[in-house]
């Protein structure tokens, strides 16, 4: 196989017409990767990504082809997927108030455009989701906010709207799901393609605990830092030494923030899954 991309975490290979697409153990922060890896991360993120891409397929289809069709040493972490085109757009949802989406707030009273309630706080529940797209960076540089007409004038009207729609009704089938097995998802983005035919699949990773918040449910209380099961415990812990996101050289993570981050991981997993994690 040909590696055709090394994203900020996943690698992706083609084979044939297909791409493989493998899950490392790499960790970013602020669109940063990190040097030391969380291992066994790569399999929790696809196992959780797999079972979620079976809640949603009513919804929306998937990019995914086969979990088992993947070279041996890649087995677990790795998804054989179709080629997409991928929409340049990362669809950002949030339920919840808190990091980049409460700074801006703070400062302008709403995200993205979308206009907010005043004296709304750190975890506070919107009063419905709302869109909040941002660009889709490379590495090295920050995925940007976009107001929904942006994204229009990027994508097309029609694309744009279709882009909203699915991540709007994505966020909240899954965000009922998981406040039921103890789970608030305060916020999370979705990746989209168009494949050859046309059709419009969800793609990367979904609702997993590098690309969503994830909340003690029974914990949860606004004006406070919510306990998570997600990366933000690294973001926090990155931000606690002083490193800023355009430093010559990221820090390496302590073991004991290495276990902390992988025991988190696999919560989540087993809760929102009901699957113990071997």
């Amino acid at each position: 196989m040909e590696l055709i991309h090394r994203g900020k975490v996943r690698d992706v290979y083609a084979d044939g017409e297909d791409l493989v697409l493998v899950a490392s153990d790499r960790v970013s922060v602020y669109d940063v990767p990190l040097p030391t890896p969380i291992p066994g991360k790569g399999k929790l993120l696809t196992a959780l990504s797999l079972w979620w891409f079976e809640q949603l397929a009513d919804i929306v289809p998937g990019h995914v082809i086969s979990a088992e069709d993947v070279p041996a040493e890649f087995a677990g972490r790795a998804m054989r997927v179709k080629r997409l085109e991928v929409v340049k757009v990362e669809a950002v949802v949030r339920g919840y108030l808190t990091g980049s989406g409460l700074a801006e707030y703070e400062k302008t009273g709403s995200v993205c455009g979308v206009a907010l309630p005043e004296g709304l706080v750190d975890g506070s529940r919107l009063p419905e989701p709302i869109y909040t797209p941002t660009s889709k960076a490379d590495i090295g540089d920050h995925d940007l906010p976009m107001t929904y007409e942006e994204t229009a004038e990027l994508l097309g009207a029609d694309l744009a709207a279709r882009i909203r729609d699915l991540a709007l009704e994505l966020y909240r089938r899954g965000a009922a799901i998981a406040l039921d097995k103890g789970i608030i998802i305060a916020d999370t983005k979705f990746e989209f393609g168009i494949d050859a035919e046309g059709t419009l699949r969800l793609a990367d990773e979904v609702l997993t605990s590098d690309s969503s918040r994830f909340w003690d449910a029974a914990a949860w209380k606004p004006g406070q830092t919510q306990p998570s099961f997600d990366k933000q415990f690294v973001r926090d812990w990155a931000k606690s030494t002083g490193w800023k996101p355009d430093d010559a050289e990221a820090p390496e993570i302590p073991q004991a923030i290495v276990d902390a981050t992988l025991a988190r991981y696999i919560e989540a997993y087993e809760l929102l899954t009901g699957r113990r994690w071997k």
